[in-house]
């Protein structure tokens, strides 16, 4: 099939990718002229793994293009899948300037037999709203579907290919059977729905995972208090086949581009509606807590920070990905400089996109030897491989006090319990002094 990709984010740039794999001929639209030009020397903009690769193979064999004219990618494509960003507005809701123009720039070229397929996350009523807007410019009923990603950041093209499902939502039951034919090459499991019960979908999932972690969080803090071990609690729980082991790893909060403003929106659509949604509202209230609750407990045992030397290891949301949005890593170290730390960071890939946000308060490490140096604490922030794999016992040496804080629990017990000196604090543990 031939299609086009508005978008050349983390979804769009995925999705054209994988979509070219399967046989397709995809041309991805961005307006942005540096990036595209970088796209077509096979550079992908996003650290992604296993990105580049298919990236260059697909270019190779042409089945996959990058372009600014909308001209040039839109003419004669029989679907356009839309992958545009909604950033939570400033009232929680998503906002849809960027899909709306989209919308009005693809509305010169569809055609009765365009497909055109929202695959950005958007409010139930969505795909309704942008479907009479192309209409009222083009003049003719318009086939509309709703296909939601599910795609984690640092897993995307296994996520796409080997995807648990493929949500379709059409009214029109001839362009959902074409979607459907569309992703019959990854030979995954098919759900089609209505229109809005798809929209749903993807707000209803993410806002239960958030749930879920955010659960688990608070169990760990109780764990704690009553002097319990979270990860036996969290195993013991997740052996039950109604509940499942995913997301039950205590921490210090999810962030990322999905479930912060996901949460968020799907609360302020229950308010649009009518519908009271206080577990949404203790969810939200759960991780803005434990986002800092690794500064509460370097500050339980320091007492003050002024003059103390933290260093901050992982600075990404998550594990093999350079997304900042909504990290952790941020409050973290906004708070920690507050109270008079001199902090210093390291990340594998994300430093770049740390500096943009985070700025010069903190001092960026090119290594973890480096961040270590004299500090008078390490917090383990993002559970990066090289940090699991740490030498314990060498990091301990190398820091003024071996004193390490553990947001991920992922450093191994019996390494820390060979440790002649050390302080380990976990989340939802026991703390181990020896």
């Amino acid at each position: 099939m031939k299609i086009a990709v508005l978008g050349t984010g983390y979804v769009g740039l995925s999705t054209g990718v994988c979509l070219s794999q399967i046989g397709h001929y995809v041309t991805c639209i961005d307006i942005n002229e540096q990036k595209i030009n970088q796209l077509r020397q096979g550079i992908s903009p996003i650290y992604e793994p296993g990105l580049e690769e298919l990236l260059s193979a697909n270019m190779a064999a042409g089945r996959l293009h990058f372009t600014t004219s909308l001209h040039q990618a839109l003419v004669g494509v029989e679907i356009i899948v839309v992958a545009v960003g909604t950033p939570q507005g400033d009232d929680g809701a998503a906002d849809l300037s960027y899909l709306v123009q989209a919308a009005k720039d693809i509305s010169s070229y569809v055609t009765s037999k365009t497909i055109v397929v929202i695959k950005s996350t958007v409010p139930v009523g969505t795909n309704d709203f942008i479907g009479n807007l192309i209409e009222d410019q083009c003049g003719f009923k318009v086939k509309m579907v709703s296909n939601p990603e599910f795609l984690r950041q640092g897993s995307a093209i296994e996520d796409t290919m080997k995807a648990d499902r493929i949500i379709i939502g059409s009214e029109d039951n001839e362009a959902a059977g074409k979607i459907h034919d569309m992703y019959r090459p990854l030979n995954v499991p098919v759900i089609l729905t209505s229109t809005r019960s798809a929209e749903m979908i993807k707000y209803a999932a993410n806002a239960f995972l958030a749930t879920k972690i955010s659960y688990i969080n608070e169990i760990a803090n109780l764990c704690e208090a009553v002097g319990a071990d979270v990860t036996d609690v969290a195993k013991g729980m997740g052996k039950d086949k109604r509940i499942g082991e995913a997301f039950l790893n205590a921490g210090i909060g999810y962030g990322g581009s999905c479930f912060p403003k996901d949460v968020k929106a799907l609360l302020h659509t229950a308010g649009l509606n009518g519908v009271n949604f206080p577990l949404l509202k203790e969810t939200i209230a759960i991780n803005e807590y434990q986002r800092e609750i690794l500064v509460k407990k370097t500050l339980k045992r320091f007492g003050g920070l002024k003059g103390k030397k933290i260093a901050i290891l992982g600075l990404a949301f998550k594990p093999e990905t350079d997304d900042m949005r909504e990290a952790p890593s941020i409050p973290i170290s906004r708070a920690l400089t507050k109270y008079g730390a001199e902090v210093i960071a390291y990340d594998p890939v994300a430093t770049k996109n740390a500096r943009q946000i985070i700025g010069d308060i903190i001092k960026y490490a090119g290594s973890i030897e480096e961040a270590i140096f004299e500090a008078d604490a390490v917090l383990i922030v993002t559970e990066w491989k090289e940090v699991k794999n740490i030498d314990i016992a060498a990091m301990a040496g190398k820091m003024k006090e071996p004193i390490i804080i553990d947001g991920r629990n992922c450093l191994p017990e019996e390494k820390i319990r060979a440790c002649s000196s050390i302080e380990y604090y976990p989340i939802g543990k026991p703390p181990i002094i020896i």
